[in-house]
């Protein structure tokens, strides 16, 4: 087979619809008006933004386009929706619910909070990444005043139970704040029926601009700004805007919601395809995640190849065209073990060979035989290059994945050698 050129980065970003790109460009050109200006222009460029904001709306079932506060993108709004909720709702407590697999703009947020006066507690997750809901109602107490929990996590592609921990805070009296950065254009969101009071989302994910976020928030949410300097979105979040962002990020969402089933039937399929593909040829390779189906978003994989690392595989991959992600996308460059690894308690030297491979409406049936082609022969080659593989096969240590109780596990054995070296 030729070498080909494969996209399987979709988790990073997506890129964008034609459709978007010509949409924008009218308002690099000839729109180019503020939208703060009171002449011709200006109100040629509002007009844009208002047909853009009710598409957005459309796409979550909000209740109005002026419930929504956009932002430069998933990370700012993240931000504002736990930082601006802690100010402006202080008063009426200082603690927070989140989950140990929260996306790190959520959970640095919130560690930016305890040192100014909050508490958080965080939620554990089972080994598929799975929050218990009954885990949320424990953790709450008479201080708590918001829940964050994401509706699909970012690097293993589960979906959380949302519904059933909306009707525990609703119960309680709590806000809940979802984060949908892996679910929006993947999943249909529904605002109203999730019963969230914040919900935050990138267009960029689904075939939209970067430079783009939305922050959904109910009307009785009440949120400070943290941005500061006009009137721009209702006073929430000042700066001008970006129009073409926000124009496209507008297309992005109308398509989002007329190919949703047809995009989701396409790339469930080739994710299937790609799974049992991989099953098959390679030993030793572990899901990280619920097995395709409904507990698990249709367009990703997250996996762990034993005795090798996951730079290696990135980076062998890409040199025969095939662009995948090693870990989570916002901390790849650090190469660190993503905290949702161990939060689901993966052995360490799983989370070392772990990369993520996310497909897309565009990618084929060739696309993913190509994979199931070379990616086999790349495993092969870092075994024979890999000390632990030659350690196993020895017998001084064993697999995680299916151990033969040959030999110790990587892990009991790197700390028996560190023992030997100290004394």
């Amino acid at each position: 087979m030729d070498k080909r050129f494969v996209y399987l980065d979709h988790q990073a970003t997506t890129p964008p619809l034609e459709e978007v790109v010509q949409a924008m460009l009218p308002y690099f050109r000839e729109a180019y008006g503020s939208p703060s200006s009171l002449h011709r222009y200006g109100l040629q460029v509002r007009e844009g933004i208002k047909e853009a904001r009710q598409q957005i709306a459309r796409m979550i079932n909000a209740e109005s386009e002026e419930d929504l506060i956009l932002t430069s993108g998933g990370t700012e709004s993240a931000n504002l929706a736990i930082k601006g909720f802690a100010e402006a709702n202080h008063r009426k407590g200082n603690h927070f619910v989140v989950s140990a697999t929260e996306h790190p703009s959520v959970l640095q947020s919130v560690e930016f909070l305890t040192k100014h006066g909050f508490e958080v507690t965080q939620v554990p997750v089972d080994t598929i990444g799975r929050i218990n809901p009954e885990d949320v109602r424990s953790a709450i107490t008479d201080k708590t005043i918001l829940v964050a929990v994401h509706l699909v996590n970012h690097d293993i592609g589960t979906i959380q139970p949302i519904r059933e921990i909306a009707k525990i805070t609703a119960e309680k009296g709590i806000a809940l704040y979802a984060d949908a950065l892996a679910a929006a254009g993947w999943l249909p969101i529904d605002v109203q029926e999730l019963g969230v009071q914040l919900l935050s989302f990138s267009p960029h994910r689904f075939y939209g601009p970067k430079g783009i976020g939305v922050l959904y928030r109910n009307r009785k949410a009440r949120v400070t700004s943290h941005i500061h300097g006009g009137v721009q979105e209702n006073g929430r979040r000042a700066g001008t805007e970006n129009v073409p962002a926000i124009i496209g990020a507008g297309v992005a969402a109308e398509f989002a919601v007329r190919d949703l089933a047809k995009r989701v039937e396409h790339v469930a399929s080739l994710q299937k395809r790609l799974y049992e593909g991989l099953w098959k040829h390679i030993e030793y390779i572990k899901l990280n995640g619920p097995e395709p189906g409904p507990l698990r978003i249709c367009n990703q994989l997250n996996l762990s190849t034993e005795f090798i690392e996951g730079e290696g595989q990135l980076l062998l991959l890409d040199y025969q065209g095939i662009a995948v992600a090693s870990g989570s996308s916002c901390v790849s460059k650090s190469l660190k073990v993503s905290h949702v690894l161990s939060a689901i308690k993966l052995d360490h030297a799983l989370a070392q060979g772990n990369i993520i491979m996310s497909l897309g409406k565009d990618n084929t049936v060739e696309d993913v035989d190509y994979v199931l082609e070379i990616f086999p022969k790349i495993v092969h080659k870092l075994r024979n290059m890999s000390p632990m593989w030659k350690e196993f096969e020895e017998g001084v240590i064993d697999s995680v994945i299916k151990p033969t109780g040959r030999g110790k596990s990587f892990t009991e054995h790197a700390a028996a050698v560190s023992g030997k070296a100290a004394h």
